[in-house]
């Protein structure tokens, strides 16, 4: 259910993201319009019909928009509202700093993250950090504080940067299912180089052979599957490393995963992690992006170098073979997810940033 006030009362905030599926920032901005206070509006640039019917059906006015024009003559049919712009991911904030210069809207900037690995997305990069830079942009929000520090090595104003890490509602509490013989260890996430399947495989391939009772289940879809069931393929283990695709409800698997690896080569404040911390699932990561703000190693979870495929290896190999550091590892992690990543905490927080930035555009 909304926490928002009535509309008539709140703050209207237009978010704006292109988006190809509902992954962690589409899961982390459904949340965010339900928990935070304001009257908001997603249009989405570019994105599949069911994804915009997600949103809608939790309650989220949400819609398709065709194009910049389109995007300016709706901006200016609500301009007299003085809507703020709120911009996900770099198209987003491409087309929102367009809008917001031309008819000076408030204009915040959430930075999930960046994957600068391809001559495109470097130069997506250094064009997000020099508009943030602009005096169109009001607020940069960032999830993580690695993010954050990116933005300050560009020279962007300390006043303007604020640290919002990702969080979660309440949820019941998950029973995990007791009966199974098998040990089971889960990546989750898009198969793209970013989030580093393959690195995934390195490790994984090797512990399979090394014990009989390992699994591995590798949830999500794009283009590195066919590469990905090559190489199962290739160690014969087929049966034991399962491709089952993108998943929509992972409820039932967090009921059956004894690990979640993450092996991306960069990430923000991954969704992904802290649903396993609330579900009870040990992490096993790489020290990227902002895990290292969260996990704490042999605390909350255990930590690779980054890249370091045998050193995760390694660290699985640990969780695997000491069932009571899984255990501790597993109610810490749930005690810093409901302390620190709470959701209603957090959406307190946008909300006081929404109402001073709103405020400062007026004055």
């Amino acid at each position: 259910m909304s926490l928002s006030t009535s509309p008539k009362a709140a703050l209207p905030i237009i978010h704006l993201l292109s988006s190809g599926g509902f992954y962690g920032a589409e899961r982390m901005l459904l949340d965010h319009c339900l928990a935070t206070p304001g009257q908001h509006q997603v249009l989405f640039l570019d994105a599949p019909p069911e994804l915009i019917a997600r949103f809608r059906e939790a309650g989220v006015d949400a819609k398709g928009c065709t194009g910049l024009g389109t995007l300016l003559r709706h901006l200016r049919q609500r301009r007299s509202e003085r809507p703020l712009i709120n911009t996900h991911n770099f198209k987003g904030l491409l087309f929102g700093w367009l809008g917001a210069t031309l008819l000076r809207l408030p204009l915040v900037i959430t930075q999930h993250g960046f994957t600068p690995r391809s001559r495109k997305q470097k130069f997506y990069t250094w064009l997000s950090l020099q508009l943030c830079r602009t005096a169109s942009v009001d607020r940069v929000v960032c999830v993580a504080e690695s993010i954050a520090a990116i933005h300050r090595q560009a020279s962007v104003r300390a006043d303007k940067l604020q640290v919002i890490p990702n969080g979660l509602p309440a949820h019941a509490e998950m029973i995990p299912n007791a009966d199974r013989q098998r040990w089971l260890a889960g990546y989750v996430g898009r198969l793209s180089s970013e989030k580093g399947p393959d690195l995934f495989l390195d490790a994984l391939i090797a512990l399979c052979l090394q014990h009989p009772q390992l699994d591995a289940v590798m949830l999500g879809d794009g283009p590195e599957r066919e590469v990905s069931q090559a190489r199962i393929d290739a160690a014969g283990l087929q049966r034991r490393i399962r491709l089952p695709g993108y998943q929509t409800d992972m409820h039932r698997w967090w009921q059956q995963l004894d690990a979640l690896v993450i092996s991306s080569r960069t990430e923000g404040t991954p969704m992904i992690l802290l649903e396993a911390m609330q579900a009870g699932v040990p992490v096993v990561a790489f020290g990227v992006g902002g895990i290292p703000d969260v996990l704490e190693d042999r605390h909350n979870g255990l930590l690779a170098a980054p890249n370091d495929s045998a050193a995760l290896g390694r660290q699985l190999d640990t969780l695997l073979t000491q069932p009571g550091l899984a255990r501790q590892l597993r109610d810490n992690a749930k005690r810093t997810q409901q302390d620190r990543y709470d959701l209603k905490a957090l959406a307190e927080r946008w909300s006081q940033l929404y109402i001073r930035t709103a405020r400062e555009a007026r004055a």
